[in-house]
């Protein structure tokens, strides 16, 4: 890392053109930091199919699979491979066998939990991967999510060198913006972001989903930039233009995780004071990398102590 990180105009400072992520032998070494997430918790199946059956018809699954999951464990989880320690996650479980299931998986993938018990059910869902690696999702229940009034540690949060957000009330959003650099999904949601008032450093987003459509410029304080993924098409980032993705010679084997992955990767650079194109290109390969294994965690980047690749994931 720098001694002086980049100002605020020089992270900017991207090419308009489409522009190749650099490699990851070329970004600078990760220095030590401390990161956390806030946000929500699902226990995701997961069942791969060749494809998804037609209506009325039965289909044949295999390699079931049960996990803690959905953005906050994933963007968690990745932000601790790239950089040695606990990262802090602040969630919400509901007091049921699901939760207490979630909770035991979050210590397990080496994340340090901090957990706002609901008297309501956890959030499930169903995931069929297909045979192309393509996700489809069916959740089930409501979202549950921490608020400022749960009794979390939300004034650590101003020691964090970065934050993503996938789920929480505006309060909460406001404590998490006193860290050095917050970032956030759209599915914070647009009435949260706005009644906040805050300003995030990044919305991270993909641009195939409806579901992560917002109008980020007619924000009270609009991102200081929004970034939209597009797969194997790369992405945009506003201002500073269009970016391809990594190269690929593996076919896809499950795409669950890889926009919060790249979310996690683009966080951790922005954390470390990286320009916004080395940022957006550990966050590419983040996204790449999960892309090669079943589930979220079984291929997601890991970095050795130099904050150097680690091929072997």
């Amino acid at each position: 890392m720098p001694a002086h990180p980049p100002s605020r105009q020089e992270a900017l400072s991207v090419p308009s053109d489409l522009w190749s992520p650099l490699p990851l032998e070329a970004l600078p070494p990760l220095s030590d930091l401390q990161l956390a997430v806030v946000g929500h918790t699902e226990v995701v199946t997961f069942v791969r199919v060749d494809r998804l059956p037609r209506p009325g018809e039965v289909a044949h699954g295999r390699d079931l699979a049960v996990m803690a999951a959905g953005g906050g464990p994933v963007v968690a989880a990745q932000m601790a491979r790239l950089r040695p320690g606990r990262v802090r996650f602040l969630t919400a479980l509901g007091r049921d066998a699901a939760g207490a299931r979630a909770a035991e998986e979050l210590v397990r993938l080496g994340l340090d939990p901090h957990i706002a018990w609901r008297d309501a059910p956890t959030r499930q869902a169903i995931t069929f991967v297909e045979s192309g690696g393509e996700r489809t999702i069916t959740v089930i229940g409501e979202r549950l999510q921490p608020c400022a009034a749960d009794a979390l540690p939300w004034t650590e949060l101003a020691d964090r060198h970065g934050v993503f957000a996938t789920a929480c009330d505006a309060p909460a959003l406001q404590l998490a913006r006193r860290a050095r650099v917050l970032t956030a999904t759209p599915r914070v949601r647009q009435a949260v972001l706005e009644a906040s008032g805050v300003r995030l450093d990044s919305l991270i987003g993909s641009a195939l989903d409806p579901g992560e459509a917002l109008a980020a410029d007619q924000l009270p304080a609009p991102p200081v930039c929004v970034i939209r993924t597009a797969g194997a098409a790369g992405g945009e980032v506003f201002p500073g233009g269009r970016f391809s993705a990594p190269p690929r010679t593996a076919a896809v084997v499950d795409a669950y995780g890889a926009g919060d992955s790249f979310a996690a990767g683009v966080t951790v650079g922005l954390a470390a004071g990286w320009s916004l194109r080395e940022a957006i290109s550990l966050g590419c390969h983040c996204g790449s990398a999960c892309l090669d294994g079943q589930g979220p965690y079984a291929t997601q980047l890991r970095l050795p102590d130099d904050g150097r690749s680690d091929e072997s994931h």
